[in-house]
């Protein structure tokens, strides 16, 4: 990636936040850890898009005889599962310190988890750390701005740029798009 493209990289530690909010941890609880899991990939699906984020949600295999692997969901979404004896944390500081020390490339990287040890070991590096609340937080403002979006009513022609302007203005502008002086 080059600087000339420049993406935001969001890093989610994925079970931290599945115990810090009240409704995955509720749906943890009700139908178990899989669909809390699809719940939290389907709200950073939409969030990332919206926000033009490129995403690493990740998830320990800590206890889990298998090796690491990468799904990716969408452009904007890649679901990372850890390797046998890794961690979410080391995962994302690896990638922490990768992203951050590449030559003639620049990156804003994001980790978001409420891990404090983490959160100090990530700004070391160089990253902004973001809270498990303040994530879900902007999570719920991003929605409401694009429920917002879509409940507007179209523009009409009476709220052109035109319909701005006073009358001297707009006749200045006929004249201009008409070539009269």
């Amino acid at each position: 990636m080059t600087s000339s493209h420049y993406v935001a990289k969001l890093l989610v530690d994925g079970y931290n936040i599945i115990g810090a909010w009240s409704v995955l941890a509720r749906t943890k609880q009700q139908a178990g850890y899989e669909a809390a899991r699809r719940e939290l990939i389907e709200v950073l699906v939409n969030y990332s898009a919206r926000k033009g984020l490129h995403t690493h949600l990740v998830f320990d295999a800590y206890g889990v005889q298998s090796p690491s692997s990468q799904d990716v969901i969408t452009d904007n979404l890649s679901v990372c599962y850890t390797a046998f004896g890794q961690t979410a944390d080391s995962y994302i500081e690896r990638i922490c310190s990768e992203l951050l020390h590449q030559a003639r490339t620049s990156h804003r990287v994001i980790v978001a988890t409420s891990d404090r040890a983490h959160q100090l070991t990530v700004v070391g590096y160089g990253a902004e750390w973001m809270s498990a609340r303040q994530l879900e937080q902007d999570v719920k403002l991003t929605y409401h701005q694009a429920q917002q979006r879509v409940a507007r009513p179209a523009r009409t022609a009476s709220r052109s740029l035109l319909s701005g302007l006073d009358e001297e203005a707009k006749a200045k502008l006929t004249k201009l798009r008409f070539g009269l002086r």
